[in-house]
């Protein structure tokens, strides 16, 4: 009996061991994810698509507020309604990751902006920090937009980190009439249990492997210069009562449906939770395109 809860002992000891140095290593990567390049290919498919919605694309440079370049298109409409969409791309992702969405936005007569987020594809950076400057990014995006463009509205949609980010900056930026968000996380601290995890079950990342969150969200903050839970679009949308349409799957097991529901709970303003039944991760689109379809752009119209 004594050798047998010797053992376990030193398995949990081990365990909680390895965890923590997996949270070492995790910690650092968090802030520098992995880049899609922005390559020719990517940019021939995504003029294919401009060109047979018969679309204006523009090159659209920005500097964000602490000097790094953010990159991107301003896509015009053949038959412009008036308003825009801001098209928000996942982690180590880039523009071209939305270019469903801008298909079928564009036929619908929105013109869009599409931007690479810092730290991906073309944009600089040395670190993403999944809304904390990011806000401020799209703040000054928007600024830029407007001083050439006259939008009737402008909405958001984004996916993952995305949509984190087009939740958070709706905080900060009353242009931002609705936002579509896809696979939000709830907040930054409790996506890290879902991780830490395995994407098994977060109860792993808030027992087992605890450490590795503890670990992970401490070398983060102190390398980012941020609190993890002010990154958190749970506290966005108490914040300011934009009317929000929130999307998940039900067999995402990254970014559970729970966050959507979490966020979903805390929202002021109008909102809509659409649970899509056989959906993996950010495949809402892909899952039923026909629905995805009609209710962004019903949700659009009913806020124009």
């Amino acid at each position: 009996m004594r050798r047998a809860l010797q053992w376990i002992i030193g398995l949990l000891a081990t365990a909680f061991l390895g965890s923590a140095v997996v949270g070492a290593i995790l910690g650092g990567g968090i802030l520098h994810p992995a880049r899609r390049a922005l390559d020719g290919t990517l940019i021939a498919q995504a003029n294919d698509v401009f060109a047979r919605d018969g679309a204006v694309c523009q090159e659209f440079d920005v500097s964000a507020q602490d000097g790094v370049i953010l990159r991107g298109w301003k896509v015009h409409a053949k038959s412009p309604n008036g308003d825009w969409v801001m098209l928000f791309h996942g982690q180590s992702d880039n523009r071209v990751g939305t270019i469903s969405y801008a298909d079928f936005l564009l036929r619908a007569g929105y013109s869009l902006v599409m931007m690479d987020a810092r730290a991906h594809g073309a944009s600089g950076g040395a670190m993403a920090t999944y809304g904390w400057k990011e806000r401020w990014d799209t703040k000054r995006i928007i600024a830029a937009l407007y001083t050439t463009e006259d939008p009737r509205r402008l909405f958001a949609l984004g996916e993952s980190m995305g949509s984190a980010i087009a939740l958070q900056s709706a905080a900060v930026e009353p242009r931002i009439s609705a936002v579509v968000a896809e696979a939000s996380f709830s907040n930054l601290r409790e996506v890290t249990y879902d991780y830490a995890g395995l994407q098994l079950s977060p109860w792993l990342g808030k027992t087992l492997f605890r450490p590795a969150t503890i670990i992970a969200i401490r070398v983060a903050e102190e390398e980012g210069g941020f609190h993890a839970d002010d990154v958190s679009p749970e506290r966005a949308v108490s914040e300011r009562a934009v009317p929000v349409l929130l999307i998940c799957g039900t067999l995402d097991r990254r970014i559970p449906c729970r966050h959507a529901r979490r966020i979903f709970r805390a929202a002021l303003g109008p909102k809509e939770l659409w649970v899509v039944r056989g959906a993996l991760h950010t495949g809402a689109y892909g899952t039923d395109p026909a629905e995805f379809r009609r209710r962004v752009l019903s949700f659009f119209a009913a806020y124009r």
